[in-house]
């Protein structure tokens, strides 16, 4: 079995060193390295192609998010999902689309040290600062060798406002959720879907970070 790994938002390939085998693929997702295309679905697409041939595609957050579109669009056949929303209702959208396009202009007008800076910053990833500090430094420098305008436009087009509800296509023939226990939000949102859970210990939302041996393990 070969499996297609897809990283987060503000991630990229290199974050699967250590939990990819050989045999997966490892995948830049639009606006981290590939070209992105102006739709939602235009992306979804492009990275079926990329995917084509493997056997589960495993995704992280936004890379969670696009593994579960592949897979409610029957572009993949089965996913494990990471720390994923499947949606939100038609009326949450204009307060998330205003919360990305606030993203999305600081990264325009203030550069992707300071956006680096603000996103690491968030309560969602407080329980990294107990990653090792090495993990963390290798983590920002590659954050900051992302072009700014090319994340901007990832969160215009790839948002969670832009992506279909897709919560009525996680099942448990399909999909697979993984959470960290020390996520409170994900793990709340990964018991309400229909879909097997393993929770990883001490851990907060991106095991990719800070549990990735016990993530490899899990996987």
């Amino acid at each position: 079995m070969t499996r297609a790994f897809l990283h987060g938002f503000a991630g990229d390939p290199s974050v699967w060193a250590g939990i990819a085998r050989s045999g997966d693929a490892c995948i830049a997702l639009p606006g981290h390295g590939r070209e992105l295309a102006p739709t939602w679905d235009a992306n979804l697409d492009a990275i079926a192609t990329a995917v084509a041939g493997h056997d589960v595609v495993v995704g992280y957050s936004l890379g969670a998010r696009i593994a579960l579109g592949l897979v409610a669009t029957a572009r993949a056949q089965r996913a494990i999902l990471i720390s994923v929303n499947p949606g939100i209702t038609d009326a949450e959208r204009p307060a998330r689309r205003a919360s990305d396009a606030a993203w999305a202009r600081r990264l325009r007008e203030h550069g992707i040290a300071a956006f680096v800076d603000a996103w690491q910053a968030q309560p969602l990833f407080a329980t990294q600062a107990r990653a090792p500090a090495d993990r963390l430094a290798a983590r920002r420098a590659r954050r900051l060798a992302l072009d700014p305008e090319q994340l901007a436009r990832s969160l215009d087009v790839m948002g969670l406002a832009e992506m279909p509800d897709y919560r009525a296509a996680v099942t448990a023939d399909r999909c697979r959720l993984i959470a960290g226990a020390d996520d409170a939000k994900f793990v709340a949102i990964a018991r309400s879907l229909p879909a097997p859970l393993d929770v990883i210990a001490d851990c907060g939302h991106d095991p990719t970070l800070e549990q990735p041996d016990a993530l490899a393990r899990l996987l």
